[in-house]
């Protein structure tokens, strides 16, 4: 398992791309990708390892578009994984909830959603994403 990247939830990517580039430098900022399994466009920005992966939703019913509105901020890690049903299953035993199945993302690529359901850690929201 390796974190892929951190995921922030923005209004808008091209209104954050303005603020955060005023601050950092980027070795690369890629062109915003639809995901059309969860309603939203990603963009991201490479500084090293991981990634930062700006999320904006573009229609109401997107799993995020609540989030969006209230301003976003950090929504989950990305951990990549070697077999994502199995890694899905895994962490189902051990308590976690399962948010979104396994469904195509981002180059094609299978992503999961999962809620690890900590009290302790206020960052339980885990997406995997399947090695290619």
């Amino acid at each position: 398992m390796k974190l892929h990247h951190v995921g922030i939830v923005v209004p808008k990517i091209q209104d954050s791309l303005g603020e955060i580039t005023k601050y950092l430098k980027f070795e690369t900022i890629g062109l915003p990708i639809l995901v059309g399994s969860q309603k939203v466009n990603i963009c991201f920005l490479k500084i090293g390892e991981p990634f930062l992966e700006l999320i904006e939703p573009i229609e109401e019913s997107s799993p995020i578009a609540e989030f969006a509105k209230k301003g976003g901020g950090i929504h989950h890690l990305c951990f990549e994984v070697k077999n994502i049903h199995q890694q899905v299953k895994e962490m189902s035993k051990k308590g976690a909830t399962v948010l979104v199945e396994p469904v195509e993302g981002f180059d094609s690529r299978l992503i999961a959603f999962v809620d690890l359901n900590m009290r302790n850690t206020k960052c339980g929201l885990i997406e995997l994403l399947e090695v290619k």
